[in-house]
């Protein structure tokens, strides 16, 4: 899936994602690495955190809106353009971490962005990731589904919410090894009242192709986050109903 970010609005007001994604830092054997991919790097706040760390880190995203800021910011780490579903690296590294990423990439081209995955790892590498799992945000798409549907427009799903055992067999598919895998509800606050809102313009963007008027659009919005409020709204905050599923997987070829 390929978007145009909205890449001050994703750093300013959404800086929960690469905080969030730091645990998955954690999982890294830093005694076993010294060379990293950072997979759909963002503004490349994770890339930098890696790198203190003591990796020599590379980071990799398809939207150059993102990049932009990443390159800016943080001028002494590679940064390289290119789809997490077909990009290739002139050397493997001793690990690929991605936060955040794997649900924008549809089910059908899992597998080739795991054989990249596969391809750009040294044998025995690590590959750490999180990523929206099975429910994550499942009462949003359900507000806005009825919203679409109040309208006389289908919704489509624009994300890939898969399972621990749906996903943990397409990375062993993909000649991994599964080491251990996590499948747990992150409830995450929005940030100021429109939050809600807010998050469903800069994140939801496919299903309102369907939707020709801006007008028509914030309508349907504004329906979705009054149908939300009495779920996700608590003591004047928004939250999102995050589920995330988190693995660890070695290349042991």
């Amino acid at each position: 899936m390929n978007i145009e970010w909205d890449a001050k609005k994703y750093t300013d007001d959404f800086s929960f994602v690469p905080q969030y994604g730091a645990g998955v830092i954690d999982l890294i054997d830093l005694t076993k690495a010294r060379t990293c991919l950072d997979l759909g790097c963002g503004n490349g706040a994770l890339t930098a955190e890696m790198q203190r760390r003591g990796l020599r880190v590379t980071g990799l995203d398809a939207s150059p809106e993102l990049l932009q800021i990443a390159r800016a910011q943080h001028p002494d780490i590679p940064f390289m353009e290119a789809d997490a579903a077909s990009f290739a690296l002139r050397e493997p590294v001793d690990a690929v971490f991605s936060n955040a990423v794997f649900h924008w990439i549809d089910r059908e081209r899992q597998m080739a962005m795991l054989s990249c995955v596969k391809k750009a790892l040294r044998p025995g590498g690590q590959f750490v990731f999180e990523f929206g799992g099975k429910g994550n945000t499942a009462r949003i798409h359900s507000a806005l589904a009825a919203a679409f549907s109040a309208r006389g427009h289908a919704y489509r799903m624009p994300f890939y919410f898969p399972s621990i055992g749906e996903y943990a067999s397409l990375v062993e598919k993909a000649g991994f090894t599964v080491r251990a895998a996590w499948l747990f509800d992150r409830p995450t606050e929005l940030k100021g009242e429109d939050g809600m809102a807010d998050w469903i313009r800069l994140f939801v963007r496919t299903p309102f192709a369907a939707v020709p008027a801006a007008a028509e659009k914030e309508a349907i919005i504004r329906e979705a986050v009054d149908l939300l409020r009495p779920q996700l709204y608590r003591d004047g905050r928004w939250y999102a109903d995050y589920v995330r599923l988190r693995m660890k997987a070695v290349n042991e070829a």
